[in-house]
């Protein structure tokens, strides 16, 4: 047996106001967190460690 379950914002107890910011929360994490990912990879964090050899956090003095 198959049931759907809704509930209704105002059920929630989520006004205009909290309603509208998770709606721009949901539009806006997803592109950041792809333009994070990007500079989030291995290859990424390679070359940076590349660049700048001297002040990465493994680099023993």
């Amino acid at each position: 047996m198959i049931t759907n379950f809704a509930m209704a914002f105002s059920e929630m107890g989520l006004g205009k106001v909290e309603i509208t910011l998770i709606a721009i929360t949901s539009l806006i994490f997803p592109i950041f967190f792809v333009l994070a990912s990007k500079n989030l990879d291995s290859k990424g964090v390679f070359d940076w460690m590349m660049e700048k050899p001297n002040d990465w956090v493994g680099k023993n003095k």
